[in-house]
């Protein structure tokens, strides 16, 4: 790690960081529902728009989906020609559910046991509250008018939490500028996370023949072949839990769902099956989907009466990128100037990261306020104002040091 005092004209900047500006469009942003399932990020992302414009940025817009847009919000010095730096954040949230103590889209500040002010709402950790620190460090830079060799770019995609609609969408758009990186905005607590497992869906559909339970033998139970069939991901979970990588550890399998049969006093003639695979960087689904078919077929499981049919229907990438990259000092120097222990490692949830590293060649870090186990996708999810003040300097300060200002 390198360069991790700040110069006078880097503490100048950050202290200008508007944080009243982070917490108002924070607000904004979540008291804008946009839960997902339900396609409503129109609003959100309209949101996003406007604040970006009305701080000065370019925006543009482009339809993932109708009434689904992705956001681009940029600030280039009239000087710079090299790469930039890329923030990558979604605007949909996860349903709100039930067992909040208060309405869920209406922000509340509350004291948590250190006596930090607390934003409560859908969506403050998970992670508009990450988008709104982006912002504010775009703002400040831009008003500082700092000297950076390359534009900085936010990128709000829809569709995260689903199928990934937004991301799919921006990665297959020529690219007009080369980036050094990309920061996932993603809830880290603020740890650098250099690496993500990715995420697939599979379905598993096993059709039989109904017939009386009387006589059992006259049908074919899809149940019982799909039993079989958890059986051998069970087994192939055995074998990837013995391959372990020191950063992401291994590959894992979750059959998330179960429907089947027509009723108790018949042979089932159908069940199907979710599964939850997720990916090692290198992994493809539908290579895993096409093991699982050929498993089944060795295991005579798809004979007899019995049909199965394995498709994939999500598919979300890995990544590593190398400890070495400059991505990681940068965000290492940063933090530490912040008075916290740089702590870089992996990461067993997803994010749009991977598309971002695979597709575009951009390596990703995934580093933003708030925290995904104890917050995201919970009731009363919450984030700390001095937090998302933090990520706006650490944002800045990332921008400062690879895009050469000093």
């Amino acid at each position: 790690m390198s360069g991790a005092a700040l110069t006078d004209a880097q503490r100048r900047i950050c202290d200008d960081i508007d944080a009243a500006l982070i917490e108002r469009l924070t607000c904004l942003l979540v008291e804008t529902p946009s839960e997902n399932p339900g396609g409503s990020e129109a609003a959100a992302a309209e949101v996003l728009a406007g604040a970006a414009a009305g701080l000065g940025l370019s925006v543009d817009t482009d339809e993932a989906a109708p009434g689904r847009p992705n956001v681009r919000a940029t600030w280039s010095p009239a000087t710079a020609t090299g790469p930039g730096l890329m923030f990558l954040g979604h605007s949909d949230v996860v349903p709100a559910g039930p067992h909040w103590t208060g309405d869920p889209y209406r922000v509340r500040r509350v004291l948590d046991d250190g006596g930090r002010t607390l934003l409560v709402g859908r969506g403050t950790t998970d992670m508009k509250g990450g988008l709104a620190a982006v912002l504010a460090a775009m703002d400040v830079l831009r008003r500082h008018d700092a000297p950076l060799s390359g534009p900085v770019r936010l990128v709000c995609t829809v569709d995260e939490e689903e199928h990934g609609l937004g991301v799919r969408r921006f990665v297959t758009r020529p690219a007009d500028h080369e980036f050094v990186g990309c920061v996932v905005a993603e809830p880290t607590d603020l740890t650098i996370v250099r690496g993500c497992r990715g995420a697939s869906y599979i379905d598993i559909e096993v059709t039989g023949r109904a017939a009386h339970s009387g006589r059992p033998a006259d049908g074919r139970s899809a149940i019982d072949a799909a039993a079989r069939i958890v059986g051998l991901l069970s087994d192939d979970q055995a074998r990837l839990s013995r391959d372990r990588d020191d950063l992401l550890g291994f590959g894992t399998w979750n059959v998330g769902t179960i429907q089947g049969g027509q009723g108790i006093s018949v042979v089932a003639p159908m069940c199907s099956l979710g599964v939850d695979r997720r990916l090692m960087p290198h992994e493809s689904a539908e290579q895993i989907a096409e093991a699982v078919r050929r498993g089944i077929s060795a295991a005579g499981i798809d004979s007899d009466g019995i049909g199965v049919e394995v498709r994939v229907t999500m598919e979300m990438p890995g990544f590593v990128t190398d400890a070495g990259h400059p991505l990681i000092d940068a965000a290492c120097s940063a933090i530490a100037t912040q008075g916290r222990k740089p702590s870089v490692g992996g990461w067993t949830a997803a994010c749009d990261g991977g598309f971002v590293s695979r597709d575009l060649g951009i390596p990703a870090v995934v580093l933003g306020p708030g925290n995904i186990n104890t917050q995201a996708h919970q009731p009363d999810e919450s984030v700390a104002v001095d937090d998302l003040l933090t990520a706006a300097r650490v944002y800045t300060l990332m921008a400062l040091r690879l895009l050469g200002a000093h």
